[in-house]
């Protein structure tokens, strides 16, 4: 029998390196209630954002892509050659194609690497994440760099309350390499697909849809669990957890999975994002976006042990423990 030859894999995989970008406009609660009837109180209470950043007509999804991967490669200490795949996570591309992987890619100066999107909506970091450290271990690609990239802007309604105080652009990237011991978890993922009416885009002429209030309620009663999946997976207690970061989607929804979190045992002093706050909703860049901002920030530290969690439209959920850069 004719056998095939498969590459040999290393012992793990880690973050190498991040990076991350937003446009320049900020656009406050204020600014928002000059248009609708909203106002800073309302806003904050309901979803806890105070800004969010937009990007402008013509600034790209691929454009605020190229910005974070650049700033992940270079954070890594490595150059374009090095990189073997991009992963870019999106739904929010203006037209489906070409993807926005081997555009970035491209201007980044990678050649010859594999080049793809991956939609998995709010937990596209994540699922691309798990994705390419499978990657790597499978002895598949070296370095790959992972991209989550959104202007949901071009899918909100200006007018439309419900959506238009939640979603923000942005990019948020990180490098996944080898390494000696394993440094990224496995995925914890699933997908609920019953229930994928509850966010949604009908057609190219419509806007994004959310059913606000169900969406709360499910992501503050299945999300805690695939969490703790993440944890079990990884092999390590929950009070092995040094830092939070889940999807950036709601300042309550954050607080409510974190409070069930303490209840299984995570540390008072578990650091939690709440990048929220400041950068709005920008699904699947909001997890790197945040990691990247609170890593600048000093709120952690290189090898704290981070829980991420992403959930969204699908509906889709997935999770990971990583060792930070």
């Amino acid at each position: 029998m004719t056998t095939f030859s498969t590459p040999a894999g290393p012992a793990g995989t880690r973050i190498l390196g991040m990076g991350s970008y937003q446009p320049e406009t900020i656009v406050s609660n204020h600014d928002l209630s000059l248009r609708m009837d909203t106002s800073d109180e309302w806003i904050r209470d309901r979803v806890g954002i105070a800004n969010r950043r937009v990007a402008k007509p013509d600034e790209l999804l691929v454009d605020m892509a190229i910005e974070a991967g650049l700033k992940a490669v270079t954070d890594a200490g490595l150059t374009p050659s090095d990189i073997g795949a991009v992963i870019v996570a999106t739904c929010t591309m203006p037209s489906q194609i070409p993807n926005a992987a081997a555009q970035v890619a491209h201007r980044i100066g990678i050649t010859g690497a594999a080049a793809f999107d991956m939609n998995a909506a709010c937990a596209g970091f994540c699922y691309a994440l798990g994705t390419a450290s499978d990657l790597v271990r499978a002895g598949t690609a070296k370095n790959v760099l992972v991209i989550g990239a959104e202007k949901l802007t071009d899918w909100v309604d200006p007018d439309d309350r419900s959506t238009a105080i939640i979603f923000a652009d942005g990019a948020g990237a990180a490098v996944v390499g080898q390494s000696d011991e394993p440094g990224i978890g496995p995925v914890s993922w699933g997908s609920a697909g019953d229930l994928v009416d509850m966010i949604h885009i009908k057609d190219r002429a419509s806007s994004i849809f959310q059913e606000g209030q169900s969406v709360f309620r499910w992501a503050t009663t299945q999300i805690a669990p695939i969490a703790l999946k993440a944890i079990e997976l990884a092999g390590i207690e929950v009070s092995d957890v040094d830092v939070f970061v889940p999807h950036q989607a709601n300042l309550r929804i954050i607080e409510a999975i974190a409070k069930r979190l303490r209840a299984k045992g995570a540390r008072e002093d578990l650091v939690i994002a709440r990048d929220i706050v400041d950068s709005g909703n920008t699904s699947s860049a909001s997890i790197p976006l945040a990691l990247d901002h609170m890593r600048a920030a000093g709120e952690v530290r290189s090898g704290d042990v981070a829980l991420l969690v992403g959930f969204g439209a699908g509906l889709s959920y997935a999770g990971q423990v990583v060792r930070l850069p």
